[in-house]
């Protein structure tokens, strides 16, 4: 996918929604929130099309992967056999067909692995980037409510800002509303930041874990065991 989508979503997920909120009592007007959200709903349209397309490509190159896997596991069998039967032109000819098809083998596990990596970057920005979009809807209905009240109460006889000026106003129902409204984009970014450090943590965790079944497969062949796992399941 291109690249430009995904910053588009990274800078989306990275929106200040305390900023959006006093924005649009600034201008007194929800318009800013709405572009926010038409922009959120077409990149997530995006981001799903592209998500789709990199989870197919990563399932084909674990099938590609496991097949050369498996033909070059049973070509090392039969490479055995045919130099214990003298069988050396035949062994030659197999081992260079071995050789083959471990790159490829090889070649097919690192594509694969790179895409999955991808594949969990996207569909991760796509959970963050939807739970975002849900906080800002509610918090659009909210702000409205607040805006109305606002102008019922003539507190937009001065200039209002941010939630700062308006909780600052002396008016209980409007503090309130404030208090509630900011309570939730302080939760909303929490979530977001924890969400992030999990992430990095299940990258790690499988990058690592893949390391050491490769690892433990090399080892195998050495000792001519058979039956082990290839190195990406």
């Amino acid at each position: 996918m291109a690249q430009s989508l995904l910053d588009k979503v990274q800078t989306l997920i990275s929106a200040n929604l305390h900023g959006l909120v006093d924005a649009a009592l600034e201008k007194n007007s929800i318009k800013v929130m709405d572009e926010y959200i038409r922009q959120a709903e077409r990149n997530l349209d995006s981001l799903e099309d592209s998500a789709a397309t990199v989870g197919g490509t990563v399932r084909t190159l674990k099938r590609k992967h496991e097949e050369y896997a498996a033909a070059a596991e049973k070509l090392d069998r039969d490479i055995d056999a045919l130099l214990i039967r003298g069988k050396n032109e035949l062994a030659a000819a197999a081992q260079a067909d071995l050789n083959t098809k471990q790159q490829l083998a090889q070649e097919y596990y690192e594509q694969w692995q790179q895409q999955e990596e991808q594949y969990r970057r996207m569909m991760d920005m796509k959970l963050k980037l939807e739970a975002k979009l849900t906080t800002i809807k509610q918090e659009r209905e909210q702000v409205i409510a607040l805006l109305e009240l606002a102008e019922a109460k003539r507190i937009t006889t001065k200039t209002i800002k941010s939630l700062d000026d308006l909780a600052g106003q002396g008016d209980e129902d409007v503090a309130r509303v404030v208090d509630a409204i900011r309570s939730r984009l302080d939760r909303e970014d929490a979530k977001l930041a924890m969400a992030t450090g999990r992430l990095s943590e299940q990258i790690e965790e499988a990058v690592g874990f893949s390391e050491v079944e490769q690892q433990l497969e090399e080892r195998r062949r050495r000792l001519n065991l058979g039956g082990g796992e290839s190195g990406g399941q």
